[in-house]
Order: structure tokens, then C-alpha cells, then sequence
């Protein structure tokens, strides 16, 4: 995986930051990894600086400074990416609710299946989700089968942000027009993928909610897909995508 880099956003996960850096690390030996931090009140971008004098020339940061949203940190990330040599852009959680060793299933798909965009999905193969309420479920449950019928995306965990990007995708999608900063935004990079009609596949894995730190799933984030999904496609209808 020398040709692959895994993008991790960051606000306030001191609690895990370190140990998922080396967890990653651990089960892939040449992978890179870019912490994209949004000046975290609780010092988590000081911690990878202190773990970067163990991986040098593996571990990036990037400070921001200030709470901008998952998207806009992702979007950074992904230009930081393509000003390098990567071939394959990840994203994952720094909760541990991604498995550091589902990375190479989606690694796999993407450079020896000719898929451009791997999603480890929750609900492919039923529901594989531990350690959230049945309330969390349902509402991410719902919300896909939301996105389903208002996009036309045949994707089951269109929300997912698990993902192994090809640079060829990240290289067709104007990055600068993405609008979403909630995790609308994970919809609405699928939708580009799809509407360029790239291959995409959807891979199983069992997601585990957080043990540490807080969500930041919040009513203005759930609004954001609600409402932007229905904008989204009426965009696409009108000729405007």
C-alpha cells in the first residue's frame, strides 16, 4: 500500500488519535497517513506531532484553525493528496469505528478489481452495526434508504465514510463546487463518483460505534442531508450537475 494514504479528520479525539495512528501503521507497513486537525480545543493535533518523531515521513498533518466541518477537512485533505504522488485516497474515523485491517479489503478492490470507489458498507449484507442505540441505526438505516430513493444511487450506505477513492476520481470531481461540511458530504462525493459513472462497489464490514470521545452528529448535520439530497438531485434534473 506505498501508493495509498489514508486521510483521518480530527476535532477533540485526543483519547484516540494516537492509538488508531498506530493501529494503522501496525497492520501496513507503507501506507501514509494525513491528519487533518480543526485546532482541537483538547490538543489532539500536539499529540500527532509527538507520534510523527516515530513515523517520519509517513504521518502528515494539517492544523486548521478552526472547526470547519468534515467536509471542507476532507476536501483539504484530498488536494493535499493530489499535489503527491498518491494513487488511492482513503477516508476513515479516528474512533476506531472503522478496522484498521478492512483497509486492505478496500485497497484490494480498488487496485486489482478495477473499482474507483470502495465502500466499507454497513449495510450490504443486513445490518452490521455494534454498539450504537436502535435509535442511531434506524436513523442511518433510514437515511440510506433515503438517499436510495430520492438519488437513484444503488448504493446501500451511501452515507459511509469508509471509503478508498482512485486519484482518477478525486481528479473529475471539481472539488471547489463540493458544498456539503456535514455528513451530507459523504453523499454528495458518491453522487459525483456516480453521475461520472465510475465504478463503484460496496464491501462489507462491521462498523463499531465509539468507545471514547464524543459524536458530532448534530440536528444542522441531519437537516443538511435531508434537505441538500432533494437540492442535490434537483440539480442534476435541471442540467445544473
Amino acid at each position: 500500500m506505498k501508493d495509498a494514504i489514508v486521510i483521518i479528520p480530527t476535532y477533540n479525539e485526543i483519547e484516540n488519535i494516537e492509538a488508531i495512528i498506530d493501529a494503522v501503521f501496525s497492520q501496513h507497513d507503507q501506507v501514509h497517513i494525513l491528519v487533518v486537525d480543526d485546532n482541537s480545543p483538547d490538543q489532539t493535533a500536539q499529540k500527532v506531532e509527538v507520534c510523527q518523531s516515530k513515523y517520519l515521513e509517513r504521518l502528515f498533518l494539517l492544523k486548521r484553525n478552526s472547526k470547519q466541518g468534515l467536509g471542507t477537512a476532507y476536501v483539504e485533505g484530498f488536494k493535499w493528496c493530489l499535489e503527491r504522488h498518491y494513487e488511492f485516497v482513503f477516508e476513515m474515523d479516528a474512533d476506531f469505528s472503522h478496522n484498521p485491517k478492512d483497509l486492505e479489503l478496500l485497497y484490494e478492490a480498488c487496485k486489482h478489481k478495477n473499482i474507483d470507489l470502495a465502500i466499507g458498507s454497513r449495510y450490504i449484507k443486513g445490518v452490521n452495526v455494534v454498539n450504537w442505540p436502535l435509535s442511531r441505526v434506524l436513523l442511518s438505516y433510514g437515511a440510506s434508504f433515503y438517499v436510495r430513493l430520492i438519488t437513484g444511487m444503488n448504493i446501500f450506505d451511501p452515507t459511509a465514510g469508509f471509503v478508498c477513492y482512485r486519484r482518477a476520481v478525486l481528479e473529475a470531481i471539481n472539488l471547489d463546487e463540493i458544498k456539503f461540511i456535514g455528513y451530507a458530504f459523504q453523499i454528495e462525493m458518491k453522487y459525483n463518483t456516480h453521475i461520472k459513472k465510475f465504478n463503484i462497489k460496496e464491501i462489507p464490514i462491521i462498523f463499531t460505534g465509539r468507545l471514547y470521545g464524543v459524536s458530532k452528529l448534530s440536528k444542522g448535520i441531519i437537516k443538511e442531508a435531508i434537505f441538500g439530497v432533494i437540492q442535490m438531485r434537483l440539480k442534476t434534473i435541471l442540467g445544473n450537475r
